[in-house]
């Protein structure tokens, strides 16, 4: 029975690294301008619905299949700096 669970986590190890890949957190990068972040969220996979300055900081509000986010990056470092779904 070991065996058997440890095959299929190394077979899916593959699988989950992809998918964490394409998550949003609290210090990922994705650039230092609204257009960068606007780029790497569409090559995400995200639909970007509005990009604003708030608070001297790139706020975007995107969507992917149900998954709705309001993404704050600092565009000194272009780090995320707050993640919220809506």
């Amino acid at each position: 029975m070991r065996k058997l669970t440890l095959a299929v986590l190394l077979a899916a190890a593959p699988l989950m690294a992809f998918a964490e890949g394409d998550m949003i957190a609290v210090d990922s990068e994705l650039g230092t301008t609204e257009e960068a972040v606007q780029a790497k969220l569409v090559e995400m996979g995200y639909e970007v619905r509005k990009m604003d300055m708030e608070g001297g900081m790139i706020e975007a509000y995107a969507v992917k299949g149900d998954q709705m986010l309001e993404v704050y990056v600092s565009p000194e470092t272009g780090m995320v700096t707050k993640v919220g779904e809506d």
